[in-house]
């Protein structure tokens, strides 16, 4: 027996929210130059996608030699009394990671590469390292003028 529609089929476009891990709030989603940041405004926490942060290093043509993003989900995790959160993705256990040097930056990594969470201030702490890293003048106003692009409010 053969069943023929007798209405259209409706198609639905269903959209997440995505919940900050830290404080649970709604996160913002921006896209930017083809750079999705999820953002949170409570908190001031930012979660990378996979790739993400890489396409925004690569965009502002920032090249870190000790900035290795893809070793962070095979890195042992480190030890920390900060309490682990959930992924915005998978929602599973992230671990406790460092990026970055002088000081090292502890942030949350998915183990599934889902992606990265900076807490409040520790995107700002990476940006410092990688400009005095590079020592191309004007590249810290670079990312600031993009992350300040990204979240302009609409006019």
């Amino acid at each position: 027996m053969t069943v023929v529609p007798t209405a259209p089929t409706l198609f639905l476009e269903v959209k997440c929210w995505v919940i900050c891990p830290t404080c649970k709030s709604i996160m913002l989603v921006v896209e930017h130059q083809q750079i999705e940041l999820d953002y949170c405004p409570k908190c001031s926490g930012v979660w990378f996608d996979s790739g993400e942060l890489e396409l925004l290093l690569e965009k502002l043509d920032i090249t870190a030699r000790q900035l290795d993003v893809d070793g962070l989900v095979n890195a042992p995790e480190t030890h920390t009394a900060e309490k682990k959160r959930r992924c915005p993705s998978c929602n599973h256990k992230m671990k406790k990671a460092t990026i970055g040097h002088n000081p090292p930056i502890l942030i949350d990594t998915c183990d599934n590469g889902d992606g990265l969470w900076f807490d409040g201030g520790e995107l700002h702490q990476l940006v410092n390292q990688l400009t005095k890293e590079t020592g191309t003048k004007g590249t810290q106003q670079q990312i600031i003028a993009f992350l300040g692009e990204a979240f302009k409010a609409e006019e």
